[in-house]
């Protein structure tokens, strides 16, 4: 039984060196084999990093190559550029050094010419001293030889030389006045003449009508309304004022707005021939009659513009132009008398030979401020240049009409001309009426202002108050003092008074000498 373990055993132990010695061969090869296998790996890495190594060498070059061009040219650039600013500068700078140069020249010249001008100013200093204290010799010794002292003697001087100027200056304005009239009055009556002659218009206008006839008195009741509404409702929806009184079959219409009164005679003659009068009807008559009148007023502005032949004028200024129709001044219709002093502008610049077309535009527009003056404060003739300024009128136009009453000076022909047929339109007979009052006051106020003047003896407003005969006293007054008042006069009326057209003063001076026979 033991040899049989002890075989055993034997043979356990061979075979466990037996495989013990197979198994470190297997690791021995397997150890070879990775060893081999890591040497490749090794050999693959080393391979592959000399490749990596070169191609990164190869982009660094490259790079470096590349960078070094890109900075040997922008090295040039800048040497280039820096070379040419270095050249301006010393361009510049020996313009400075050139101009430093002239700047000391004249500096010293200056103090050269300063250091003259100081020696002159002494020198003159001196003299004047010297002068003075001779003049106060020569006065003193001409007071002593005189009798008179040196203010009294120059107090006669001053009266002598006014004296002599005055009466001068009252031939020089005479012989002026005389040689120029002679020409300027055949020139003006001339053209004057002409355009009044070659324009025919209407001697009376047509006026606003504020009274409204009604087929019978039954119809004042139905305006009326029951407990006034009807005419409540008339009254709120244009504005106006309506009076119904005692006058037989007639409705009288009280506004102060043209264009509403207009409205509102429409209107009422609308409902009274339609005969339903109540107020949806009112209003509804009312706002179609409004835009009738808008209608008409733009239509009667495009038909003034087209008679004179003025175009592009802009339609706000055509609306306002048109608004004129239903404005009246002294009974003349504005409208009608815009027209007029257009023409007559066209003609008198034609006369001239002056463009025709500017004189008529400016004669249409002349009066546009009185379309709105009740709404804007200040003169209508300022009103009307703001408007044509506003809407596109050149400087010419927007002057004219500033300057057609003097409410700025005038600067050109045209704005003569405007005044000129303005106060043609407004001074011919016929195209204006006066309120006796006014007329009597206007004579009135002609002679107080002539009887105001030292030396004036009898004073006469004739011809309608279109001349003024001023009878002097001869013996206050000479015949250069006569022309003299006359120009002050003539003055004193533009400033105090308003009136159409011109007045004309006369002054008359004579001398009678009376002497009786007696037996």
């Amino acid at each position: 039984m033991s040899e049989y373990l002890l075989i055993a055993i034997t043979c356990f132990g061979f075979g466990f060196a037996v495989a013990y010695w197979f198994k470190g061969k297997k690791l021995e090869e397997k150890l070879k084999t990775t060893n081999e296998e890591a040497e490749r790996v090794i050999k693959d890495a080393n391979r592959q990093a000399g490749t990596l190594r070169k191609e990164a060498n190869l982009e660094i070059k490259d790079k470096f190559l590349k960078m070094k061009s890109d900075f040997d040219f922008e090295t040039k650039e800048t040497r280039r550029e820096l070379n040419k600013k270095e050249q301006r500068l010393l361009h510049k700078e020996e313009k400075v050094e050139v101009k430093i140069e002239q700047a000391d020249r004249k500096e010293r010249e200056i103090g050269r010419k300063f250091r003259k001008l100081q020696k002159r100013t002494e020198n003159l200093v001196r003299n004047e001293k010297e002068y003075k204290k001779l003049l106060d010799e020569q006065k003193k010794q001409l007071e002593k030889i005189s009798g008179l002292t040196a203010e009294q003697a120059k107090e006669l001087l001053i009266r002598a030389m006014e004296n002599e100027a005055r009466y001068e200056g009252a031939r020089m304005i005479k012989r002026i006045e005389n040689e120029s009239n002679e020409e300027a009055a055949k020139k003006a009556k001339k053209i004057i003449a002409n355009a009044i002659q070659r324009y025919a218009g209407d001697f009376i206008a047509e006026r606003a009508v504020s009274v409204v006839q009604l087929p019978s008195d039954e119809m004042k009741g139905r305006i009326i309304g029951r407990e006034g509404r009807n005419i409540r409702a008339l009254e709120a929806a244009t504005g106006i004022d309506l009076i119904i009184d005692d006058t037989p079959e007639a409705v009288i219409l009280s506004g102060f707005n043209p264009i509403r009164r207009e409205v509102a005679r429409l209107s009422l003659i609308k409902l009274i021939s339609d005969g339903r009068i109540h107020p949806a009807r009112i209003e509804d008559v009312v706002q179609k009659v409004k835009q009738e009148v808008d209608a008409t007023i733009k239509e009667v502005g495009e038909q003034a513009a087209f008679d004179l032949g003025v175009h592009g004028i802009h339609t706000e200024l055509i609306k306002t132009l048109g608004r004129l129709k239903f404005r009246t001044s002294y009974a003349q219709n504005v409208l009608q008398h815009s027209v007029e002093v257009g023409f007559l502008c066209g003609i008198m610049a034609a006369e001239l030979g002056l463009n025709q077309k500017i004189a008529r535009r400016m004669g249409l527009l002349h009066d546009l401020g009185k379309a709105v003056d009740h709404e804007v404060e200040g003169p209508h003739a300022l009103i009307g240049s703001n408007l044509a300024k506003k809407y596109g009128e050149s400087y010419k136009i927007v002057h004219a009409i500033a300057a057609h009453h003097e409410d700025v000076p005038p600067s050109s022909v045209y704005a003569i001309l405007v005044q000129s047929a303005d106060s043609l339109s407004g001074a011919r007979p016929g195209a204006r009426r006066e309120m006796l009052e006014n007329y009597i006051k206007r004579l009135e106020d002609l002679e107080k202002i002539a009887n105001s003047f030292n030396g004036v003896a009898n004073t006469y407003a004739i011809q309608a108050g279109r001349e003024l005969r001023v009878i002097v006293e001869s013996s206050i007054i000479s015949d250069e003092d006569a022309i003299l008042l006359s120009r002050d006069v003539v003055k004193k009326i533009e400033e105090a008074l308003t009136f159409p057209g011109q007045i004309r003063v006369t002054v008359i001076r004579e001398t009678r000498s009376v002497e009786y026979a007696n037996k």
